[in-house]
């Protein structure tokens, strides 16, 4: 499969009603600030340590993580609508990102790329040699997907997952503080479950006509990603079960179970809306537009984060 970069860019003459952007502009929308929220993931490690008391030194170097993981995921998003011109062109939905609609040209989109990752990864290290690494490795992982790995079958979904992982693991490196493999198991599986159910609206999306499906969606059937959805599923609930009852955090903090109903609630919402109102395709706006897993996601980041704080016992 070619990867070459198209740069026979005839801006707007395949997208006449397309509003034409100026090059700031076109950056900032094709940077994709809405899916930043997916890097809020390197709190995590500071909210399930919030008992240490950590020093304002540790809060600066997370949200300075937090912003490295931005630009890095920023840069990989320009690698990837550059290397993905044509489809994106086929597609209703992201014919209009910048770069497709002709805002910004791919050789453009990559130098910027390019740009940011060497600033962020400066910034990474600057935090800490091991979440440099960390950093590094997450944006290796991300150009191998974008240039491979995501036309591999069953690999290009733990690849996803994988980039979450690093964000957690990258978030306690940062603080630091031991990184529990209850934090990794976990957010593996949560990553998992997102990835297979992405996969699963694309499918859909395709089989109804209403998009240009990418090529490794032939490789997969509705049933196959149910079947490996339901997996998964149980596998996360029993882990973040298990993590509530076996784990260090929970022999301190008796009253962790009482975060499993939001979990399982979380879990059933999001299965409810990929299934019932086809969803699935676009994690990050079910997130932000389901306003009853919004506000299940914030009452479990507030009663976890008041067990942990307090040691209460039973």
């Amino acid at each position: 499969m070619s990867h070459s970069v198209d740069e026979t860019v005839e801006p707007h003459t395949y997208l006449p009603d397309h509003r034409r952007r100026g090059l700031f502009e076109a950056l900032i929308v094709a940077m994709r600030p809405k899916q930043w929220a997916k890097n809020l993931l390197l709190f995590a490690a500071l909210l399930f340590t919030i008992d240490k008391h950590h020093q304002a030194v540790d809060i600066i170097r997370a949200c300075a993580a937090f912003a490295v993981f931005c630009l890095l995921s920023s840069s990989g998003y320009l690698l990837n609508d550059a290397m993905d011109v044509q489809i994106d062109r086929m597609h209703p939905r992201k014919r209009s990102r910048p770069i497709a609609a002709g805002d910004i040209s791919p050789r453009t989109a990559l130098i910027v790329a390019f740009v940011i990752a060497v600033g962020a990864l400066t910034g990474g290290f600057a935090v800490g040699l091991k979440f440099g690494l960390c950093a590094l490795t997450y944006l290796l992982l991300t150009v191998s997907y974008s240039l491979r790995l995501k036309h591999v079958v069953i690999l290009d979904l733990l690849v996803l997952a994988s980039g979450f992982v690093l964000r957690a693991v990258g978030g306690a490196w940062a603080i630091p503080v031991p990184i529990s493999p209850w934090l990794v198991l976990c957010t593996l599986l949560l990553a998992l479950f997102l990835a297979i159910s992405k996969r699963r609206g694309e499918l859909v999306a395709v089989s109804r006509g209403r998009k240009q499906g990418r090529p490794i969606l032939s490789e997969y059937s509705a049933a196959m990603l149910d079947q490996m959805s339901t997996i998964v599923t149980s596998a996360l609930l029993m882990s973040y079960a298990l993590y509530t009852i076996q784990s260090d955090a929970a022999h301190s903090h008796n009253f962790l179970l009482a975060s499993i109903p939001f979990v399982i609630y979380g879990i059933f919402r999001y299965l409810y809306l990929i299934h019932r109102h086809d969803m699935g395709e676009t994690p990050d706006e079910i997130l932000m537009k389901d306003r009853p897993l919004l506000v299940c996601v914030v009452l479990w980041a507030l009663v976890t984060g008041l067990i942990i704080a307090h040691p209460w016992a039973p």
